[in-house]
């Protein structure tokens, strides 16, 4: 009988690969509790020590020697050439986080290693912080709330920013990244009669299409954008994609959400735009990160800054760690990984 390649071999005995936890020591508490821990013990040999934060010491690198699967995350030192020579049986990087960037290179791809990302899992707050995001914006929410705190009784104050509906609005989506294929569904399940224009030239466009939104090219949706948001990785091409002459194409009035990267924007261009009362901003990202204290951003009443909170913290962690421990589990019993990471597609990922 031949058996699909996703497909349990029932003949295959159960075996529970070597692993050892390579994150800082508060991600760790993060991510793993007693639920966790059980269910990573299930499907793994655990040495000692079960977790660490460095791949120098002694211990340690007595402890790759033996390991067959690193489960990664915040805070993982590069997996440089040294320390895989260090670890001669080593043959899965599980990554319960988002980018891979940080810790794994050439090295490891050129070593053949699995390598995976729970960047997935990650996706569904960053969008949901989005497109709380773009409803704000329609009603100028952050903006309405400053102007409360300093003109108290008269609210007169509301008329000063322009129309504040959501219905029949454009919001442009530039990357149709997981994130932004996830904002595209959610902002087309409110059912709000507007546009979603999806700005990527690497994108399928009946892709797109399928999912409820139009492809098109960036000039063309800048000047129709009520809300401008960013999704695309920080790559050398889309550094500063969003600059003095893309700002000045939005109609005034449009705000401009960016909890992707902030190399994606020219600061200064942005601090300009807004400071003109041209342009509104929701940034959960900036460059650089934190801004400087005499940035003018912190102080626009058209600017609302968060810092760095739309992707998983907290609690929101135990979900990137439940899809490692299933990458874990798939991996130990010879299935194909749910989200696998090649030297290919991470050029182009965040």
């Amino acid at each position: 009988m031949i058996r699909a390649v996703h497909e349990p071999d029932p003949s295959r005995p159960v075996r529970r690969p070597e692993a050892l936890l390579v994150m800082g020591n508060e991600t760790m508490e993060w991510q793993f509790g007693k639920v966790e821990l059980s269910r990573l013990r299930a499907a793994a040999s655990i040495g000692t020590p079960l977790q660490t934060d460095e791949l120098a010491s002694v211990q340690v690198r007595d402890r790759l020697a033996e390991v067959e699967v690193l489960i990664t995350s915040w805070g993982c030192p590069p997996l440089d050439e040294d320390v895989l020579a260090a670890a001669p049986r080593l043959r899965a990087v599980l990554h319960a986080a988002g980018s891979v960037k940080g810790h794994v290179g050439d090295a490891v791809f050129n070593r053949g290693l699995l390598v995976t990302t729970a960047a997935g899992v990650n996706a569904e707050p960053v969008a949901q912080y989005t497109v709380a995001a773009v409803l704000w914006s329609y009603k100028k929410v952050p903006f309405l709330a400053q102007h409360a705190r300093r003109f108290r009784e008269d609210w007169s104050y509301r008329d000063r920013h322009g129309e504040l509906s959501g219905h029949g609005r454009t919001v442009v989506i530039v990357g149709f990244s997981r994130i932004g294929r996830r904002v595209v569904d959610l902002l087309g399940r409110l059912e709000l009669g507007g546009t979603i224009l999806v700005v990527d030239p690497y994108a399928d466009p009946a892709e797109v299409i399928a999912a409820g939104a139009e492809p098109a090219v960036l000039a063309d949706a800048l000047a129709r954008a009520d809300v401008l948001s960013l999704h695309a990785p920080a790559l050398p091409e889309t550094r500063h994609m969003i600059g003095e002459a893309e700002l000045a194409l939005l109609r005034p009035g449009a705000t401009l959400v960016n909890t992707a990267r902030g190399a994606l924007v020219d600061t200064p261009a942005l601090e300009r735009a807004c400071a003109s009362g041209l342009l509104n901003a929701i940034l959960d990202v900036t460059e650089p990160e934190p801004l400087p204290a005499g940035s003018p951003l912190y102080d626009l009443p058209n600017v609302m800054l968060t810092p760095h909170v739309a992707g998983s913290i907290g609690s929101e962690t135990r979900r990137m760690t439940d899809a490692v421990l299933t990458e874990l589990e798939r991996y130990a019993a010879g299935l194909l990984p749910v989200s696998p990471i090649t030297r290919e597609n991470m050029a182009v990922q965040a």
